[in-house]
This record gives C-alpha cells, structure tokens and sequence, in this order.
C-alpha cells in the first residue's frame, strides 16, 4: 500500500512514509537440534544450505569466525567418539567459542551421580551449548529439558544423530546435485544404528527413496513402518542404487550371536567391487565411520573412485559450524 492510497477501514493510521513490519523469523526456528524427526524439509535444507558457506570457510587460510565469541560450548560425551567430539570441537572453535571437553570417565558420573545430577552442575556453569553424546535413548531429551541453554545431540543410544545425517545429507547434494529422486541404500547393522534411522527420516523428507539391507537379525521389527524397502540380499538390494551407504557392525552393542561369524557377514553384506557392480555406474560409497575393513567394506572399495568416506569428514566440521551457528541465534545476549 502505497503512502498515497487511502487506508482500507480499520486499517492504522500510518504517517505518510512509514511502513508497519514485523521482524523476519528466525531462519532455523528451534532452539535445541535432538533429532531430525520433527524438522521440516525447509528446516533441512536452512542448515545445509549454512553448512555450504561453512565449506567455504574452512578452506580459507584464515577460518576464525567471531559468531560465537564470549559464549562457552561444553561437549559432553558418556561414549568415547574421537571423530565426532573433535569435529564439534573444530567447529566450535572455528566460530570463536571458549570449548570445554568433559571427560565422562573421570567424573562423578562415574562415581554414580545421576544425568539430571550432571545437567543442574552443567547448567551452574552458565554455558551456552551442550553437546552431548549418551549410550542411552532418550537421554539427551531429558538433560534438554533441565538446563537453560542450547543442546545438540551427537548421539543417544540406538536412536538418532541427527549431525552425522545431515552431514551425509550435504556429502550428497553435492555430488549429486540434489537428493529428491535419487535410490539410496542403507546396508549392514541397521538394528543398533542410530545413523540409519536419522538418515532415513532427513533422506525421505528431501525427497529420496530409501532400500534397507541387512541380515534378517539385524533389522529392527515394524520397521515398514517408515516406508523404506528391505532386502535380506545385498545383491538384489544393490540394482540400480544411487548412494551405498554402508554402516559399522556395533559388536559393542550386541548381546548375543546376530551374526555367524565376521568372515561370512562380509561374504553377504560387506561392499567389494563385484557387489557394487550391481548399482548404477555412476553409485557412489558412503560410510559413517570408523570403517571395519574386511567386515563391512573392502580397502579397494574404501579407498576408490567412487568413495566419499573422506569428503563426508570434511562435510562434518561444516554442518556442525552451521549448527551451533544456528542455535546461537535463539541465545539470549542479555
């Protein structure tokens, strides 16, 4: 409405000149990220889209940024994860934050202090953000919940990881160009994976169609639920597939026999160059890390053309750049 058009009845009396506007929302509208179920697609693709320019960044000799300077990022990990806590570490630092690692092992925790013990300690800390990786589902909710500052989740149990999907996400758009459309299989431990099921919910909100492969023990029940296709044949499983992407044998995880033997789970299910042959021509060979060579994936495989395994690192740091980056906008400056 022009300044020289009259006002529709009802309508505020505005001076002449003056605009009414209400400030724009923010661009990723949640203050914690526990999970991806329950972010939206446009959700999504915000942090891919920040975790694009953060690529950027860290190819520049100077990779400081000051988004997060005077604000303290604590990482609290009840599971040793070397790739993960030191890529939230680099990109914490990367934008400027006070890190703090909180070893577990040599805590009161240990000692046998309770989680909503550790998140009223944490939360008298003042810090800003917790990431926090617990061997139990659910856990990271819980602690969300009695603290006042932002939480990430890097993984709880057998039930999401929500960074590590949105970074294979971001590996993807950028070979491919896009995820909609594209066959996507997810092969091996899907029972004890939390990457899996993070990767299958962010997969088919952008628009992909995703296979599950694993042995008959290794697929949790009801899992049609989520709409996704299973094989218990690699082979059959792999025919015309756009991305592999290969999970970890969790052993650590696992009470009781859900595999014959190491030797005949990589005869079945473990990616070598005649299996893969199966796929398209142009498939592409993701892992989340750290690879059983010989159990799920060949070196010939790992270390080939068609592998992503190193790229995927890289895409690590920056999506977890584009994470804090986006939580610390909801933080209070007061």
């Amino acid at each position: 409405m022009s300044a020289t058009q009259p006002c529709p009845p009802g309508a505020p009396h505005l001076h002449p000149g003056l605009i009414m506007t209400t400030p724009p929302p923010p661009a990723f509208p949640h203050r914690h990220l526990l999970g991806i179920e329950g972010l939206t697609r446009p959700d999504i693709e915000v942090l891919l889209d920040a975790a694009e320019s953060a690529v950027d960044i860290s190819r520049q000799v100077e990779k400081k940024r000051t988004t997060l300077r005077g604000r303290t990022q604590i990482n609290l990990f009840f599971e040793p994860s070397t790739r993960t806590q030191s890529s939230f570490e680099l990109a914490g630092k990367r934008l400027g934050a006070d890190v703090m690692n909180m070893s577990v092992a040599s805590s009161s925790v240990k000692k046998g202090e309770t989680l909503i013990d550790t998140a009223a300690t944490l939360n008298a800390m003042r810090p800003d953000i917790i990431v926090v990786r617990h061997e139990s589902a659910g856990a990271v909710h819980l602690l969300a919940r009695k603290v006042d500052c932002a939480v990430v989740n890097a993984g709880d149990g057998a039930h999401e990881h929500p960074t590590q999907a949105l970074l294979d996400a971001l590996t993807i758009r950028r070979n491919k160009g896009r995820i909609e459309g594209l066959q996507v299989a997810i092969c091996g431990d899907v029972l004890h994976s939390r990457v899996a099921r993070s990767n299958i919910i962010l997969l088919q909100a952008m628009g992909a169609r995703v296979r599950l492969i694993a042995p008959s023990t290794l697929l949790p029940a009801g899992i049609e639920r989520f709409g996704v296709e299973t094989f218990t044949d690699m082979r059959r499983g792999l025919v015309g597939c756009d991305i592999v992407m290969m999970l970890r044998l969790q052993r650590e995880r696992m009470n009781g026999s859900f595999v014959p033997s190491v030797k005949e789970y990589f005869r079945y299910f473990g990616l070598d160059g005649e299996k893969l042959a199966l796929a398209k021509p142009d498939a592409l060979v993701m892992h989340p890390g750290p690879m059983n060579r010989g159990v799920e994936i060949s070196s010939e495989i790992a270390d080939g053309a068609q592998s992503l395994i190193r790229e995927q690192v890289e895409m690590g740091v920056a999506v977890r750049m584009a994470v804090l980056e986006a939580l610390a906008r909801h933080l209070p400056n007061g």
